[in-house]
């Protein structure tokens, strides 16, 4: 008994102590009287937030001091948003995903056959944090010469193997793969890949087959939990909303009972009815003869016409990027309000202005559409999926990733503010680059990147994210 109260009093002590240090100590940059959210310790209260060196150092009832003060009182003060799933890597996409309160932006679906060069084009001139996994995909062209429309040989397999494999050496935090991108990747092959994955104790994020190849979204998930259960890889299967479509729901209760018997599969959405993708893919293959009323259902994106089959052969021959409107608001809503689903963009890059809303506007929707307008998810529910379960999901391999999604000392200051009344997503299939409203400020690594609602010319300090690099 003694013990245990000398343990109290220390404690009590230390804290005492801790808090003196905070109120004594004059911060880099305090974010004053906003309503500060942490999903990780539930955190929903006013509090003055300090920062220096680029990360929290405090989260005071108190008033804190600094250098640098900014009155954040009326706004919510949040974890900055992840974005697991985000292929445009570019400056426009960056200022757009900033201005939607991404901090960090990853590219895991795809991927690279280049990490190391990946890395290295982008290090020090990005606004947000960056990353990308290893890719199947790339790698399987490179190596076969092949766009995914023929089975590799048995040596091409060890090749794309021992690459997949130097890729997550080199610190990809992540494998990804694009089975509906490749068809004649053989069961066999992606089995082989996946015990890659699992070794490095990575995850591989999967775009599962395509139902447009003759199988369906049942038995394409099917594959991804036998994957699971033979290799003890994890697995995040990608926007389960495109994917699963009118079986999003059955599809769910897969994945729910695939984790109640220990396998480690995740999943993730945008709140979109419709995706986007080339048209020249190879889930288009069987697109030769359909009934016209299929072919309305895609939306070139350089003209915003509809396309008949007169056009979709047409345009497939020269190549560009189609808006595919095959789901529901229904289908959408369920996979987008389910507790296992992250929130990610699956954003593509602008080309002359044309792209998808969801580049711009994902993260400002959930708040505004679902968390405002629906009431559907509440605010701190929404917050999770998209800070702390993301952040969650790499940390095993990224250690780095321990101190994101959370606002709490020695957690990075990767901080967005919004303001909860206003904030709404403004970008529309038409116009596909407006910029989210009510964002007010966003920080990354303790450097604002959005101040007053407007991007911070000349900031780059987005840093990568990584796994270690492990020498042979």
């Amino acid at each position: 008994m003694y013990n245990v109260r000398m343990m109290r009093r220390a404690a009590a002590c230390f804290l005492f102590l801790a808090a003196g240090v905070a109120a004594g100590q004059t911060y880099d940059l305090v974010l004053r009287g906003g309503r500060v959210m942490d999903p990780e310790s539930g955190l929903d209260a006013v509090r003055d937030v300090g920062i220096s060196g680029g990360v929290i150092r405090a989260v005071s009832p108190g008033r804190l001091e600094g250098k640098t003060v900014a009155d954040v009182s009326g706004l919510v003060v949040a974890p900055g948003f992840i974005d697991l799933h985000r292929h445009g890597q570019d400056p426009l996409t960056y200022r757009l995903q900033a201005l939607d309160g991404v901090t960090s932006g990853l590219e895991l679906e795809i991927g690279t056959d280049d990490v190391a060069g990946w890395y290295a084009a982008r290090e020090g001139k990005t606004l947000v944090n960056f990353g990308t996994s290893v890719g199947h995909p790339p790698i399987r062209r490179a190596v076969t010469g092949d766009t995914g429309r023929r089975e590799a040989t048995p040596e091409e397999i060890a090749e794309i193997g021992r690459r997949l494999d130097e890729g997550l050496r080199l610190g990809a935090p992540t494998a990804g793969f694009g089975l509906a991108y490749t068809p004649a990747a053989s069961r066999l092959e992606i089995m082989e890949m996946y015990r890659i994955v699992a070794r490095h104790g990575a995850v591989g994020h999967v775009h599962m087959r395509s139902a447009a190849g003759g199988g369906s979204p049942v038995e394409a998930l099917q594959e991804m939990i036998a994957v699971a259960a033979v290799t003890g890889a994890s697995v995040q299967v990608v926007h389960i909303n495109s994917t699963a479509l009118k079986y999003t729901r059955e599809m769910l209760e897969m994945i729910e009972g695939a984790r109640a018997r220990g396998l480690d599969i995740t999943t993730e959405a945008y709140p979109y009815t419709a995706g986007s993708t080339s048209i020249q893919a190879a889930l288009f293959d069987t697109w030769i003869d359909k009934p016209e009323s299929e072919y309305r259902k895609l939306m070139w994106t350089a003209t915003g016409e509809r396309l008949t089959r007169e056009t979709f052969l047409k345009y497939r021959k020269t190549g560009g990027r189609v808006i595919v409107f095959t789901n529901t608001e229904d289908m959408v809503d369920a996979a987008i309000e389910h507790p296992l689903t992250m929130i990610a963009s699956d954003g593509v890059g602008y080309q002359d202005g044309t792209g998808h809303p969801r580049s711009a506007g994902c993260y400002a929707r959930i708040l505004g559409h679902y968390v405002r307008g629906k009431k559907s998810l509440t605010l701190m529910e929404a917050l999770r999926k998209m800070t702390l379960a993301p952040a969650r999901r790499l940390e095993h391999r990224v250690p780095g990733m321990r101190d994101k999604g959370r606002i709490r000392p020695g957690a990075d200051a990767d901080i967005t503010i919004f303001d909860a009344a206003t904030v709404i997503d403004r970008s529309t299939y038409e116009k596909p680059a407006e910029p989210s409203a009510g964002i007010r400020h966003v920080l990354v690594n303790g450097t604002f990147v959005v101040r007053d609602a407007r991007i911070v010319d000349g900031a780059a300090p987005g840093r990568p994210i990584r796994a270690p690099i492990l020498t042979r």
